[in-house]
């Protein structure tokens, strides 16, 4: 039988629904499935009863002094914003939206550097929780906005004021930091002009005006949907927006031995983006128009709000002039096309020129689509295209690493505008702040390597191999420089992004390392590495993740941990990490809860199955964090005196990208084939082809060898092999047609059933 050993997603065989035609089958079945809800729920408790123990010390610091009571002298600027429910369709079909104050984006807050910005957010759904985190600024603890981590959730009629003084200027935003909702609409801008009086730039022209522009995606489908279609290992997303990689595509692109050699070395194919979307916004629409008069010069507040989609921004009216990173100021450049990451910020200037309406546009990175602002009036100029992906091939992964070991020093704009890639990484290395920014003298040096890991077809996500839930914090003193160097050994970009900080980025060959940019979040490119530093001289928790919305919920993020107390100054020393449940509020010795949603993985279920003239195959799989309770059949009916079925029911572990193992039931009518427990495991072996070797509780054995091979981006050759102890071997091949992200067709030979065809779904 085909399969049992595949403890997830990651077999592309179509299935169908097991039919329970046993009563032994229901009973055992049902046992798996309340066994996996019975965890589900003592997990949801657990965080519900973490919430409510520490519901005391929530109302003991919020009892304390506000930041109006703290500082009396500052202004006060006062906003509301309602979070609620309504019909939207920014891609031309109306679905279900999160808004803020009725609209997506939510508005502008403006305030001034030594404001207090008091904010009341309103919980305006029917149900469930929200929260909205500040993103990039400095501001207490408690104010963050990470739901059980760092403050209470917003539930449904409830509202929070938040209260905090704004200590330094510049773009940054909001969003929620509650499941994914962010992906649904709730998220908007923040500027923060300089305090009153502070002198003007000397090195930037006079600034004519300024606008805010807030890049998002958008899809029509619900994104809970779009987080089971990712762990369910589909590649709809990429054959839809024509990035799935293929053997006849690799062969017209010249780079067969690429193709081969990546799976041989067992890599799953690159994509930069994992998402297709129906739209990709600014402010809210695909295309927006803003006055614009021949001469003047314009600053672009540009915010990067996508939940998983980089964009290359370029305008044009000429190179685009950067002014500020992440809200802090550098020394202008100037870049012909600039790439952003999701959670990242760069104010830009443009100059307006004469007759025309001048397009500033922003891509997505793997090219599906784009959104664009169109400044002036007339004719409109469009800005040049962006470059076709090359998926097949690596040298964007290239240059990342050997940008990494140039150290030519600092160039020219003359010289970076003509030596610019098409598809360029990040201008990193030309990054230069207008003031020094060297930590403070004496303060002990630490180094820590964080490894950021991940499984594509499982869609798991995660730093050293470990989930969120598995290992949560990285534990920090008070005092110390904490330096952490990002590995990325995943052929994705991450942006990584540490809440209550701003860190140096250090980068070889980047000029004065006293003028290091400063940084809330940073790209780490496929198969390079980023090295960021920060002075630790803040208090409690503060999360550090990766800002594409379904990395992070897949479990790819840490808790900078401050450790409350000398019983943890230990672990502060060598770095260790430590449960999440030990942790405490600074000083205060109060229970410290798990990271609410972010602290435990979430419950999925799928079906695939086929129906086919001669025979139905299937698997039905509960997925939680490494957990699967899989259910799987065959069942023959041609060239047989009887149809047959083989049945099992299994709890599947995931333990790396190679190595599964698992355990069950099987449940037969086969020939010479009997019931009885198995126990086996699945090994990925060089060119993606999965050994899977079982052993039965009668002494039954079986091994099994699968592959299938994409043919075309729509068209995969499946292949198996089995070996069995009691009915010797058997082998199947076939063909599938994906013609929707549901339904393909397919046609297969099986030696023990002959040939049919018939359709293939997924639910």
């Amino acid at each position: 039988m085909q399969g049992i050993a595949l403890s997830d997603s990651y077999n592309r065989r179509d299935h169908l629904p097991i039919p329970a035609n046993s009563p032994s089958v229901v009973r055992r079945l049902f046992a798996f499935f309340l066994l996996d809800m019975l965890l589900g729920a003592v997990a949801a408790h657990a965080c519900a009863e973490c919430g409510g123990k520490n519901k005391a010390a929530w109302l003991a610091l919020e009892a304390g002094p506000k930041a109006s009571q703290l500082f009396p002298d500052a202004r006060i600027v006062e906003y509301t914003l309602d979070i609620a429910e309504t019909m939207l369709s920014p891609a031309g079909k109306p679905v279900r939206a999160l808004t803020i104050n009725g609209a997506v984006p939510g508005p502008v807050l403006r305030f001034r550097e030594g404001d207090v910005a008091r904010i009341h957010v309103r919980n305006r759904l029917a149900k469930g929780e929200t929260s909205l985190h500040w993103h990039g600024l400095l501001l207490p603890n408690l104010e963050d906005g990470v739901p059980y981590l760092t403050t209470p959730p917003i539930g449904a009629g409830e509202t929070r004021t938040f209260e905090f003084l704004l200590k330094h200027a510049g773009t940054y935003w909001y969003h929620s930091h509650t499941g994914l909702q962010e992906q649904r609409g709730v998220y908007g801008s923040i500027v923060i002009e300089p305090a009153t009086g502070a002198s003007a730039r000397a090195d930037l022209p006079r600034i004519d005006r300024e606008e805010v522009v807030v890049l998002s995606d958008w899809t029509n489908e619900n994104p809970d949907e779009v987080m089971r279609t990712l762990l369910r290992g589909s590649d709809w997303y990429a054959i839809r927006k024509g990035t799935a990689q293929s053997l006849t595509g690799a062969m017209r692109a010249g780079h067969l031995g690429d193709f081969i050699k990546r799976e041989k070395s067992r890599v799953p194919p690159m994509d930069v983006s994992d998402v297709a979307y129906d739209a990709f916004l600014v402010n809210g629409q695909r295309r927006q128009r803003m006055e614009g008069r021949a001469g003047e010069t314009i600053r672009l507040r540009v915010i990067n709000a996508a939940a998983s989609t980089y964009f290359y921004l370029n305008s044009a009216t000429g190179p685009l002039t950067l002014v500020a990173a992440d809200g802090m100021d550098v020394a202008p450049i100037q870049q012909n096309r600039l790439l952003i990451g999701m959670a990242e910020t760069y104010d830009v200037l443009v100059t307006v020129p004469a007759d025309g309406a001048w397009e500033v546009r922003a891509t997505s990175q793997d090219g599906s689509g784009y959104a664009s602002l169109f400044l002036g009036d007339g004719a409109e100029k469009p800005a040049a295209s962006l470059a076709p992906l090359e998926i097949y091939n690596m040298n964007a992964a290239m240059d990342a690493v050997l940008d990494e070991l140039d150290e030519s020093g600092e160039i020219t704009d003359g010289e970076a505008l003509a030596s610019e890639k098409a598809r360029p990484l990040p201008p990193y290395k030309r990054l230069k702040s207008t003031r020094a920014t060297t930590l403070p003298e004496g303060a002990p040096v630490r180094e820590v390597t964080l490894k950021l890991s991940g499984d594509m077809t499982r869609y798991s996500w995660s730093i050293d191999d470990k989930r969120i839930d598995e290992q949560g914090t990285l534990a920090v003193k008070r005092g110390e420089v904490l330096r952490l160097v990002l590995v990325n050994n995943t052929m994705m970009h991450h942006p990584m992004h540490l809440h209550g900080h701003f860190f140096r980025l250090l980068l070889p060959g980047a000029g004065d390392p006293a003028f290091a940019p400063l940084k809330h979040t940073v790209d780490v490119p496929p198969m390079s590495r980023r090295v960021i530093e920060f002075y630790a001289n803040e208090d409690r928790d503060w999360l550090f993740h990766c800002h594409l919305l379904y990395h992070m919920m897949a479990g790819m993020a840490r808790v900078v941990s401050y450790p409350a107390g000398e019983e943890m100054a230990a672990a502060a020393e060598s770095g260790a990490a430590r449960p999440l449940e030990e942790s405490k509020l600074a000083e205060r010795g109060s229970y410290r809860p798990a990271l609410g949603e972010h602290g435990h993985p979430h419950t999925y279920a799928w079906i695939e199955g086929s129906v086919q003239s001669h025979l139905s195959t299937g698997v039905g799989t509960i997925q939680r964090g490494r957990d699967n309770v899989n259910f799987l059949w065959e069942t023959g009916w041609e060239r047989v005196e009887k149809t047959e079925y083989e049945v099992e029911a299994v709890y599947a572990r995931y333990f790396n990208v190679r190595w599964r193992a698992f355990a069950g039931y099987r449940l037969t009518n086969m020939h010479e084939a009997r019931d009885g427990v198995i126990a086996g495991a699945t090994y990925r072996l060089p060119y993606l082809v999965d050994l899977t070797g079982t052993l039965q509780s009668s002494g039954e054995t079986r091994v099994v060898l699968e592959k299938t091979i994409p043919l075309t981006a729509r068209i995969g050759v499946m292949a198996r092999m089995e070996y069995d102890s009691v009915q010797t071997f058997s082998w199947m091949s076939g063909l599938s047609y994906t013609v929707s992200k549901r339904f393909s067709l397919i046609g297969s030979y099986d030696s023990e059933y002959g040939a049919g065809a018939g359709v293939g779904f997924r639910f």
